[in-house]
């Protein structure tokens, strides 16, 4: 497997990360015993880097991938851990909290279900519009002194509120969405990280399925978050998947699915962005590790911005309202 650093200060951790939140239903029904084996498969083939978050499945997550992990050593995986979402029983989102009480109550939690001693990078899922970045990476700096954290990770924010925590604690990585149809972080947010030493985890690499050359216009299962998504929704997605249609056809030339090359070209944009791929499944996992052999040249990266142009995609990322709490652009 292939190793990536993150950042100047942070870990080597595999070149593809999983991200474990659809197996606990933000995408419909998952299998559990599927999705542990899909861990311990992840594990087997190199994988190292696991992504999960408190506020998936309210601890189902964690308490899965704790499962998953029982007799790994633990000094061969990173755990990164998302917190601060607040959600009501019915699975509503609700809001932010990123006071450093919550920080630190919040971390005692995950800890507790995950069955470990510490977590490799803990980072806010959100920015917290009424208390100071620097209050909530200052908590975890707390933390990371009393050995219950190793590194600190930011999510989904701009330019100026990674220099300000930059400016607490050295930051490591910045988990923001980044594919062939979410490119706005190109403009200041991926210049700013790299001013800085600072690594990009890219989360949404397949648009969550919508280019993964899977993904069909059907009926969206219950408690599938899709199913709210302005990409996913009628004329957006018939666009979108045409434009999916278009990447198959340049996939198919170099021999490769469409999720392969989705994926090889968020890895050939620089040696600092790791993948984190959101797999459910062993094949859907087999097939993204693939990508690792998939080398594209300036010919490929070139037809596949003729079929997949930047800013070609219809409809945002997320709901309006969501699209509100963003601190980071598009």
């Amino acid at each position: 497997m292939e190793t990536r650093k993150l950042g100047a200060t942070g870990p080597e951790v595999s070149a593809i990360g999983l991200g474990c939140m659809g197996m606990s239903g933000m995408y419909g029904p998952s299998d559990r015993d599927e999705s542990i084996a899909t861990i311990r498969a992840a594990l087997e083939a190199g994988g190292t880097l696991l992504d999960t978050g408190d506020f998936y499945g309210m601890g189902h997550n964690e308490l899965l991938i704790a499962e998953a992990l029982k007799g790994v050593p633990r000094d061969s995986y990173q755990l990164s851990v998302k917190f601060g979402a607040l959600r009501d029983p019915a699975g509503g989102w609700i809001g932010f909290d990123g006071r450093p009480e919550a920080v630190k109550t919040s971390l005692a939690y995950t800890l507790n279900r995950l069955g470990v001693d510490h977590v490799d990078v803990y980072r806010p899922a959100r920015l917290d519009p009424n208390v100071p970045i620097e209050e909530t990476v200052g908590a975890i700096a707390d933390m990371v002194k009393a050995g219950y954290v190793r590194h600190i990770g930011l999510s989904e924010v701009g330019p100026q509120t990674i220099r300000r925590a930059a400016a607490v604690h050295p930051i490591v990585d910045l988990q923001i969405e980044y594919s062939l149809i979410s490119r706005a972080v190109e403009d200041q947010v991926l210049p700013t990280l790299r001013e800085l030493g600072i690594a990009m985890t890219a989360y949404g690499v397949l648009s969550r399925g919508l280019i993964s050359g899977h993904w069909t216009a059907k009926e969206t299962a219950k408690g599938d978050y899709r199913g709210m998504s302005p990409r996913f929704q009628g004329e957006n997605a018939e666009h979108n998947l045409a434009l999916v249609e278009a990447l198959r056809s340049v996939a198919e030339t170099r021999g490769v699915t469409v999720a392969q090359i989705a994926i090889a070209w968020v890895l050939a944009q620089g040696q600092d962005i790791v993948p984190v791929i959101g797999a459910r499944r062993r094949d859907r996992l087999a097939e993204a590790l693939a990508a690792l052999d998939v080398s594209l040249g300036k010919e490929d990266l070139a037809a596949i911005e003729r079929a997949m142009p930047r800013d070609a995609a219809a409809g945002e990322r997320y709901p309006e309202h969501q699209m509100r709490t963003l601190d980071g652009g598009k």
